[in-house]
């Protein structure tokens, strides 16, 4: 592994026996007035989260975007539920952690969490669904899912 891919491995977080770990800070400009994070940035948190799992298992959005089996796909999320436990601050250091809950056609189901320390901050259960540049969409390729379903599970 050269010097690039090793910053690069360490900026992605790591993968886990059952998903993906990020760590982030949080930033004066992830916060509002109060100094608490605003509630969409907790958006960002998670989509970095998911896309580093996605890239970690070898998934990449620049290839996707360039044609995969001669056509180009696109990943979108089609429904997110959040539940705001605890607010995170400027300067804490948080954990985005991700896991595969199924995979089913052309959609998986992902549970995240994001923690500060043992306490957890953020629950989210996410949809999202490979679609075409149509719009259309597209099953789930059969090498994802060994690689985004552990083998325990």
């Amino acid at each position: 592994m050269n010097e690039e891919q090793a910053l690069a491995a360490g900026l992605s977080g790591e993968l886990t026996p059952s998903g993906h770990r990020l760590p982030a800070r949080v930033y004066y400009a992830d916060t509002d007035f109060s100094g608490l994070v605003y509630h969409a940035r907790y958006l960002e948190f998670l989509e970095r989260g998911r896309s580093d799992y996605l890239r970690l298992a070898g998934v990449r959005h620049t290839e996707l975007m360039e044609g995969m089996r001669g056509e180009q796909i696109v990943w979108v999320v089609r429904r997110m539920e959040i539940d705001f436990v605890r607010p995170a601050r400027m300067d804490d250091v948080l954990v985005v952690e991700t896991r595969t809950e199924r995979i089913s056609g052309a959609r998986i189901f992902m549970a995240q969490e994001i923690r500060r320390g043992d306490e957890t901050l953020i629950r989210a259960k996410v949809e999202a669904a490979i679609i075409d540049t149509n719009g259309r969409p597209k099953r789930f390729p059969a090498e994802w899912i060994a690689a985004f379903i552990p083998p325990e599970a």
